[in-house]
């Protein structure tokens, strides 16, 4: 988020730690109760049997990165998510023109090497496709490249992250996500992956003339400019900058493989198809937003609201979650929802019924439609240098089995972005509501010292809604150089509880 943005939006925070009636104190009420049946006996769990690659990373067989300004070998996908039986297409440049091919991995655990090959194309012959000039009123920038492969998802495949991977036989290498769906199967979990924040931090190409953001573009020296060069518009239709790893993807692919590693059953969706109508979440015990979810439509909050209402649990497992309100349009071609509004401070000449494409919390003057009205807490500030989260209310289920007490500390924990309650904004419908730590930091962009908090609320049928308030959860669930017990150990809690049968 940009710095005059965010100062807008958290001038008079000046959050503490605060608490919330009902939770305070909050004995250990979560019995002892099994995992799911299909926890270890599902086709995730089956799927990670199978031998992993690791041959999709940089600099396997001699591959090298691509550089935005070069451009060697980059691609995109036609849609973020297909489901199995269907088909994708990848549209690709090779700079210059030359013989490439697309590999197809699914990321998972995988017995620790991340991911497994899938398939290959056969070689295909690529050419140097151009790279559009922005759209002189909105700044959007869509490709529009033919297709250079289709890859027909066999209904055998199991739902789940995958990665395409263009390698050009210079040797260079880039990639591009998509999700497979498998929308006949039920699972316990439903875990969706953030596409419409991928695609509001892509700054394609970064060649120091062409690339806009939602955030960024170049001056006319060639410098990243704020957001006096931003656009107002991005589209799907483009590579993302630099690997083709989106900005801040390793969060969601931490979440992957813990979640895959410890055998739950879970099935894949993209935030595209929240807003498309495709889940009923009333088919999960949960809905599971794998990384930083910063951008929703209407109607992608709509699924979520009602999935706490019809008592499917909500997980966040980063921060700054819900924050932007977002419009999805047709592309250049006619195909739904290929490009993404958000004017944020600036005023949107095309708002529709649903409001004009700004922050949630500033919608209605009197802040109804903030995000912490369904999440509990929300987005209060950049963490300046990493710091230790605070335990709080230790007493809670959630922390069973860790061994903490209240004012404990989980080193560098707390980073990257944060959430916080905010007395003055909306507070959700819960039965209880605990903040489980009371975090002090420094905010990167003004300076004020204020509080995260993790929350986790239940409503009075036991539906869970659970924020993590930190980009650093998953960090210390999955990365061998930074995993935490307690953090583990609290998030199997978490995902126990909401197996749990109820009444």
């Amino acid at each position: 988020m940009s710095k005059v943005s965010r100062r807008v939006a958290l001038s008079a925070l000046g959050l503490g730690v605060v608490a919330v009636a009902g939770c305070e104190g909050q004995s250990d009420d979560s019995p002892s109760v099994p995992q799911s049946r299909r926890t270890g006996d599902n086709p995730v769990a089956r799927e990670n049997r199978l031998a992993g690659s690791a041959d999709w990373k940089m600099s396997r067989n001699g591959t090298r990165p691509v550089t935005d300004d070069a451009g060697q070998i980059q691609g995109y996908a036609s849609a973020t998510s297909v489901n199995i039986g269907e088909s994708v297409d990848f549209h690709v440049s090779v700079r210059p023109a030359g013989h490439f091919t697309v590999a197809v991995y699914r990321l998972g655990h995988y017995g620790g090497v991340g991911a497994r090959h899938l398939v290959t194309s056969p070689r295909l012959s690529g050419a140097a496709r151009p790279v559009p000039a922005s759209d002189p009123a909105t700044g959007t920038i869509t490709c529009g490249w033919p297709v250079s492969w289709t890859l027909a998802v066999p209904k055998e495949w199991v739902s789940g992250s995958y990665l395409a991977v263009f390698t050009s036989e210079a040797g260079f290498r880039s990639y591009t996500p998509f999700v497979v769906r498998d929308d006949a199967r039920r699972a316990d979990f439903l875990a969706v992956v953030p596409f419409t924040t991928y695609a509001a931090y892509n700054l394609w190409p970064m060649d120091g003339r062409t690339g806009k953001s939602l955030y960024k573009g170049y001056d006319a020296q060639g410098k990243v400019g704020g957001l006096d060069y931003r656009a107002f518009e991005v589209a799907f239709d483009r590579p993302y900058f630099g690997s083709g790893l989106p900005s801040r993807s390793q969060i969601d692919r931490d979440l992957v493989t813990w979640i895959e590693r410890s055998g739950y059953d879970v099935t894949y969706a993209s935030s595209l198809d929240l807003h498309e109508g495709r889940i009923d979440p009333s088919h999960y015990r949960g809905l599971v937003f794998t990384g930083h979810d910063e951008y929703w439509s209407k109607p992608m909050r709509d699924v979520a609201q009602s999935a706490v209402e019809a008592g499917t649990h909500l997980v966040y497992l980063a921060a700054n979650n819900v924050y932007w309100h977002v419009r999805l349009r047709q592309g250049t071609d006619g195909r739904d929802n290929r490009v993404m509004t958000c004017y944020k401070d600036t005023q949107d000449p095309t708002a529709d019924t649903s409001g004009p494409t700004t922050r949630w919390r500033q919608l209605d003057a009197d802040g109804a439609r903030a995000e912490q009205g369904l999440l509990g807490v929300q987005y209060n500030g950049v963490v300046k240098t990493e710091v230790p989260l605070v335990v709080k209310d230790a007493g809670h289920w959630f922390w069973k089995g860790t061994g903490v007490s209240d004012g404990d500390t989980i080193d560098n924990l707390i980073g990257g972005e944060a959430d916080g309650r905010n007395a003055r904004m909306p507070q959700p419908a819960a039965a209880h509501h605990a903040l489980l730590s009371a975090s002090p930091y420094t905010d990167k962009q003004d300076g004020v010292h204020r509080i995260q908090n993790t929350s986790l609320y239940e409503t009075k049928h036991g539906t869970v809604v659970f924020v993590a308030g930190t980009f650093n959860w998953t960090r210390a669930l999955a990365d061998p150089k930074h995993t935490d017990h307690r953090v583990q150990a609290a998030t199997t809690n978490l995902f126990t509880r909401m197996l749990q049968p109820r009444a």
